[in-house]
């Protein structure tokens, strides 16, 4: 486990703080990663290309709950920490608690912040923080939904 990846809030304002004063460009993303598949790894692998640190912002339990109802996450946000801390395209992951990363993203002020085209540019959360945005087409058919949906059809 790179567990040295996983950080609080605290710790990451610290980090992007120096990063950014030492001139680097600090690339945000968030999302739940509730079932990893290959729209996510190559969402992450399009963000880190813009800049030179990639900071996941990951929903907890208690926030996929709230978005994705009682049946959701999956796999617990530990693990999804790890797995995803396990991938080299992210520097770094930050767990919030709150329905959306708006706070986060606010404190944190990336050069970069990153989402899925299925975002329109008027709706993504914490733009205002953020020197640009870039929204990634997503891979038709590629979701954790479909996957769950999938594995009910068994």
């Amino acid at each position: 486990m790179n567990s040295s990846k996983i950080k609080s809030v605290s710790q990451i304002l610290k980090i992007a703080n120096k990063l950014k004063n030492s001139g680097r460009k600090i690339v945000f993303t968030n999302g739940c990663f509730d079932i990893l598949h290959i729209g996510h790894i190559k969402l992450l692998k399009k963000a880190k290309s813009f800049g030179d640190i990639l900071i996941l912002g990951l929903n907890s339990d208690s926030s996929v709950k709230t978005i994705k109802g009682n049946s959701r996450p999956i796999i617990p946000d530990k693990e999804r920490a790890e797995i995803l801390g396990s991938l080299c395209m992210v520097d770094y992951i930050v767990k919030f608690s709150e329905s959306t990363p708006y706070e986060l993203i606010k404190k944190i002020k990336p050069n970069i912040l990153v989402k899925g085209s299925d975002w329109k540019s008027g709706e993504i959360i914490g733009s205002e923080f953020a020197k640009k945005v870039v929204r990634i087409p997503l891979l038709k058919g590629h979701s954790t939904t479909d996957i769950i949906q999938k594995l009910k059809n068994l």
